[in-house]
C-alpha cells in the first residue's frame, strides 16, 4: 500500500458521498490504526466486549446536527484483526482495510447493523462505496 493516508482519504470520502447524508464541507475525520491489545481495551471499555474487534467508531454528532459539524468523530481499526481476518477470507489487506474504512464511516453518519433493515441498508451503502473504489462486493460468494 503506497500512501496509507492518501488510501485513508478515499475510502472515507467515498464512503460519506455514497452515505447521501448532507454535510459541512471539509468536514474531518480522525483515524487510528492500532494493534489488538489497545483495540481490545476499547471494546471492553465502550463495548463490555472483552476483545479485539475489527473497527470501532465514536460519531461527534448525530441526526440533523451532522450538517452543523465539523468533526465527524473517530475511527479505531485494529490492523492485526484486519489482517487476520483478510487472509481468512481470501481478501486483500488494501480491500478488507477499505471495506473497515467504509463500515467505520457509515457508523459515524447514524448508519448501523443492530437491526435486518438496518443491516441491509447499510450493506448496500458498504457494497456501493466500495464498487466505486473498485473493491469486490464483501458481502457476496466468493
Amino acid at each position: 500500500m503506497p500512501d496509507l493516508d492518501a488510501f485513508t482519504a478515499r475510502a472515507i470520502a467515498t464512503a460519506l458521498e455514497t452515505s447521501k447524508v448532507k454535510l459541512m464541507d471539509g468536514v474531518e475525520v480522525s483515524v487510528l490504526y492500532c494493534g489488538d491489545g489497545f483495540m481490545q481495551e476499547l471494546n471492553k471499555q465502550w463495548r463490555g466486549k472483552d476483545q479485539p474487534t475489527n473497527v470501532l467508531s465514536f460519531p461527534a454528532a448525530s441526526g440533523k446536527a451532522l450538517q452543523r459539524t465539523p468533526t465527524l468523530g473517530d475511527i479505531i481499526v485494529s490492523c492485526d484483526t484486519v489482517v487476520r481476518e483478510a487472509k481468512a477470507e481470501n481478501k486483500t489487506f488494501a480491500d478488507h482495510l477499505a471495506h473497515m474504512l467504509v463500515h467505520g464511516s457509515l457508523h459515524l453518519v447514524g448508519f448501523d447493523h443492530e437491526v435486518d433493515d438496518e443491516a441491509e441498508d447499510m450493506e448496500a451503502h458498504e457494497r456501493q462505496a466500495l464498487a466505486k473504489l473498485g473493491i469486490a462486493d464483501p458481502y457476496g460468494e466468493s
